[in-house]
Order: C-alpha cells, then structure tokens, then sequence
C-alpha cells in the first residue's frame, strides 16, 4: 500500500501527496519541534521539509523506511534553519581530538526526563545538536556525521562533551552543586 502511495507520487500523484502528508505529518511536526521549540517555525519547517522530500522522492530508493528518509530531511531542514537564525556561530576545528567512547547517560533518579530534555536547550549549539541526534533521534555517529557535516571523531568528541556538560548542568540544577 505505501509503496504504492510512493509510486504514484514518483508520478506527481498530488492526492498520493496528500495521503503521505496527513500520514506523516504529525510525528514529523514532533521531530522538528523537538530542534525548533516554536510552533510556528517547526510547521515553516516541516512544509519546506515535505516540498523538498516530494520534489525528490525519485531518490527514495527504499533502502530504509519512507518515515526514517523523510525524518533525516526534517532533522536537516531544522538544523539549516538553526544555523540560518543563528548566523553568526564560529567553526571549531576538533580534526585533531580524540575521545573515548563510553556509555554512561546515567544520572540520579529524581531528575525527570523532562528536566533533561529542557536542560539539553542550554548545551552550546554545537554539543546539542550531536545530543539530540544521538539520545532524542536514534543516529548513530556515522549519520550523525553526515547529517552535520563533521568527522565520526568530532561527533564522538561533541557527545562526549555534550554530555558531560549536561550532566554538569543537571547537577548545578537539581543538586544545588556545580562542579
């Protein structure tokens, strides 16, 4: 049935268009206000996200799901629109770090997921980004770099930090210390 649906947008189908807009546009919305925070921006987004996607569904090859193709563009037209509003942000060369790998996301049981995901706002851009893509999206480093147009040793290196400086932040928050 969807591939069908997919089809027959390959062929400009605009009512095809539409049943895949009204079956995706919901969790799309979600995805880009979990970058965007404004209601008004994630819908800019999300229509800009869906004239791109249809205006290139020839390149949907079927590899993955249609949902996952269609989130990468979301997660990248949020990200772009980020960047376009925060103009004036300066490259930071990480080519020469290294980092270890490690999976502790462990903190103390009567932080909520809520207050994590609002404190994940006030990590600088370029850790946050690598966060959220990490923890919120399910991307794994080489996606993520990829999608952000860095090295796999820079994602690693900006989760790492990212996470720390979270877990720094949450600290400071809900256990009245900072480190």
């Amino acid at each position: 049935m969807q591939l069908e649906l997919i089809d027959k947008c390959k062929n400009n189908n605009r009512s095809a268009q539409l049943q895949l807009y009204k079956k995706y546009c919901d969790g799309m919305f979600c995805v880009a206000m979990r970058f965007l925070k404004n209601a008004d921006d994630a819908e800019d987004v999300l229509q800009e996200a869906f004239i791109k996607a249809f205006q290139r569904i020839e390149q949907y090859k079927g590899d993955v799901t249609f949902g996952a193709w269609l989130k990468k563009i979301v997660v990248n037209r949020s990200i772009d629109f980020l960047k376009a509003k925060r103009n004036n942000t300066i490259a930071l060369d990480e080519s020469y770090m290294h980092v270890a790998d490690t999976d502790d996301w462990n903190v103390a049981s009567n932080v909520t997921t809520h207050q994590v995901k609002e404190t994940m706002e006030e990590l600088p851009e370029n850790y946050q980004y690598v966060v959220k893509l990490f923890l919120l999206e399910g991307y794994d480093h080489s996606e993520i770099a990829e999608i952000l147009d860095i090295s796999e040793t820079a994602s690693r290196t900006r989760l790492l930090r990212g996470k720390n400086k979270l877990k720094e932040l949450l600290k400071a928050k809900y256990y009245g210390t900072g480190s």
